[in-house]
């Protein structure tokens, strides 16, 4: 209990609670696994009953409070009442913001599923390798796979060869949303903010050696971390440099397609995050959407006459979802809506953006929309 209050007590607007957790952890020896489990869960436990827990208690209680509101959670979901739900899992600014469904917030209280992205086409060679069900099951978009098992991930000789990456079901859909309708021929990708490289290495990985991507970011670290994934799973046609949007926009203008995973309020994963939903302020979204802006706005100039630019961001609000669609479409007149279809239901008719809330996916909550650059 000592680990986990520490981590509570030291989170807070200037450092995230799974940074904190990360640092701890390291700092923590001789902990068993099942420890190590039990701390992360009752931190996260306690940031997400917060709305419910006695500030008069000392924190070792409110934190011992919070993981029987998630046990109770999780065998009987219907214990707290939608309104109540509504009224202290979230602040009030969000229902200004969004709109809330009530089945939105009640996957926020649920503990998250943790998911895996196989190799294009091995998807149920690796759910088997992984112990099959009930621990590993195929997930709803193409090679996703969530794994409910208690393996050290990192220790199996699945993750050593490079044949998975823990990576968000939704996150994953965001790759197959940037392929949809592409021709078969050599194309060239620009991932304008790579981070760490998931979407990367997911799209490079789709183009089988058909094309190649360009990965940027503003933070030399994080490239670092691309590069050693790069070389884990053993993949190519796959360059990197820092960018940011005061330089020149790479590629002379001749991109296939550029992705644009933006910078974001993330209220999309506030279901395993959420620490953030006490951090996060009205106006960071004020911020963020400028940031958006600019950054599809030098995209844009990046992409070749018939080719696309994707946006993309794991938040839900208004002005970060359709408000940015409709502000970029009335500055770009050279771009028209892209129609593409929903990785979680190809079926369905294909639409320019598509919003995946998390209690249809059970990942994280995202948004997705697409534009192509006019031919003339």
């Amino acid at each position: 209990m000592q680990w986990a209050a520490r981590v509570v007590a030291r989170s807070g607007p200037e450092r995230a609670a799974d940074r904190e957790l990360r640092s701890t952890m390291k700092m923590a020896s001789g902990l068993t696994p099942e420890e190590t489990r039990w701390i992360s869960r009752a931190v996260f436990a306690y940031f997400r009953w917060q709305g419910w827990l006695d500030g008069d208690r000392p924190l070792e209680r409110r934190i011992d409070q919070a993981a029987g509101f998630a046990d109770t959670f999780a065998r009987k979901p219907g214990f707290v009442p939608d309104a109540e739900l509504m009224e202290r899992a979230v602040p009030a600014w969000v229902r200004e913001a969004m709109d809330v469904p009530a089945e939105w917030i009640r996957a926020l209280q649920a503990e998250p599923r943790l998911w895996l992205r196989a190799r294009p086409g091995k998807g149920g060679e690796l759910a088997a390798a992984l112990g099959g069900e009930p621990d590993a099951v195929a997930g709803p978009v193409p090679d996703s796979v969530e794994y409910r098992g208690l393996k050290d991930l990192f220790r199996t000789p699945s993750f050593h060869k490079g044949e998975f990456e823990i990576q968000d079901v939704a996150s994953q859909a965001v790759a197959h949303c940037c392929i949809a309708a592409m021709p078969a021929a050599e194309v060239r990708w620009w991932d304008v903010c790579a981070g760490e490289g998931g979407k990367t290495l997911h799209l490079a990985d789709l183009l089988a050696g058909k094309g190649t991507v360009m990965a940027t970011d503003r933070a030399e670290w994080r490239l670092d971390r691309l590069q050693q994934r790069l070389s884990r799973a053993r993949i190519r046609g796959v360059r990197w440099e820092l960018w940011d949007e005061s330089l020149p926009v790479p590629g002379g203008g001749e991109f296939d397609g550029v992705l644009v995973d933006a910078p974001c309020t993330g209220l999309g994963t506030w279901g395993r995050n959420p620490h953030a939903r006490w951090t996060v302020q009205p106006k960071d979204v004020e911020e963020l959407v400028v940031r958006q802006l600019a950054l599809l706005g030098r995209a844009a100039e990046a992409v070749r006459p018939g080719g696309r630019l994707v946006y993309s961001v794991c938040t839900l609000t208004r002005a970060e979802t359709a408000g940015a669609v409709e502000a970029f479409g009335k500055a770009h007149a050279d771009f028209e809506p892209f129609p593409f279809a929903n990785p979680f239901v190809p079926d369905a008719p294909a639409s320019p953006s598509h919003l995946f809330w998390p209690q249809v996916t059970g990942g994280s909550g995202m948004f997705v929309a697409q534009w192509r650059r006019r031919e003339s």
